[in-house]
């Protein structure tokens, strides 16, 4: 199953001409989670991949720049006619906001279904659970992870074969989770699988500090989207703001041993070229992604999460 990353909005507090406020994207098989909905991400999204109907909305937190592209979206879905309920999911106080955000609203053709989230809180789905995780940054926040189910392991024909297991549908059984007869009887599924191979791990943190409870939560991740609004000289101002710098943004990295970090919420007194270069010296496998660019995101064993540039025009 396909997995992608697509950074519809890279810039921090304020848009520039390149970078439009945080967005990003997730899809996973034909499934569409969009994590936070910065002021003019339907542009955004019709700019790049057309405005799909998005399945479910994730906040991190209710700074402006991070929802004010609610509304807009919300409304020109309803204006589309769309008829599929949109679940939305934040912190407490998601339900206060959209009170205050209704008249702009109206009333859509569709169910608006509204989750706070408490950090700690994990939200299955078919093949993975979306887990919520306390980040540091002065005010009711949460980091995302997406962590797919483990996989069966790898099914050994050959194996089978030799226990007496003819080739045909005892081989789909078997690699089901089933016991078969063999030909010296039964045949258990862990006679012939390997061992269960990890799913896929993408962690987004929103706006924060660097903090543990990301280390924690990113450990071995195949991507971590982390901000990095700051550079090194001014680790104190980043300090005071509950936001990071770049590098430590790349210290945090390496501690989580992941493979890919992704920075974004890039302020625009810094060029992205010394985002990188500083998180580099400590991180290698570090982006600082454009807008409209992705990430594949394989599974382990088909390779690494690959950065794919998108049209930044």
């Amino acid at each position: 199953m396909d997995l992608d990353v697509l950074f519809a909005g890279t810039a921090g507090s304020a848009p520039t001409v390149r970078r439009g406020l945080p967005a990003t994207l997730v899809r996973r098989g034909g499934e569409r989670l969009l994590f936070d909905c910065g002021e003019g991400t339907q542009r955004q999204l019709i700019r790049s991949v057309g405005l799909v109907e998005i399945d479910e909305v994730f906040i991190t937190h209710f700074h402006a720049d991070h929802v004010l592209g609610l509304p807009g979206m919300l409304k020109t879905y309803g204006l589309q006619g769309r008829q599929r309920p949109l679940s939305v999911h934040g912190p407490p106080g998601l339900t206060r906001l959209f009170e205050v955000l209704q008249p702009l609203i109206g009333r859509t053709s569709y169910e608006v279904v509204v989750q706070e989230v408490q950090a700690g809180e994990e939200l299955p789905r078919e093949g993975y659970v979306l887990a919520a995780f306390a980040v540091e940054h002065g005010v009711p926040a949460l980091g995302w992870a997406l962590v797919e189910d483990e996989r069966p392991g790898v099914f050994d024909p050959a194996r089978a074969v030799a226990l007496g297991v003819p080739s045909g549908p005892d081989f789909g059984r078997l690699q089901r989770g089933e016991t078969v007869e063999g030909a010296q009887g039964e045949v258990r599924p862990d006679q012939v699988m390997g061992e269960s191979r990890r799913g896929r791990k993408v962690v987004l943190t929103g706006d924060t500090a660097a903090c543990e409870m990301t280390a924690a939560v990113a450990h071995e991740a195949d991507l971590l989207v982390h901000e990095a609004t700051f550079l090194e000289e001014e680790a104190e101002r980043a300090r005071i703001t509950c936001h990071s710098t770049a590098g430590d943004a790349a210290r945090l990295a390496a501690k989580a041993a992941v493979r890919m970090l992704a920075l974004t919420h890039l302020s625009s007194r810094h060029p992205a070229g010394a985002i990188r270069d500083e998180a580099r010296a400590t991180f290698e496998e570090t982006i600082v992604p454009r807008d409209f660019d992705r990430v594949l995101v394989p599974f382990a064993e088909r390779g690494s999460p690959e950065h794919l540039f998108g049209d930044g025009s």
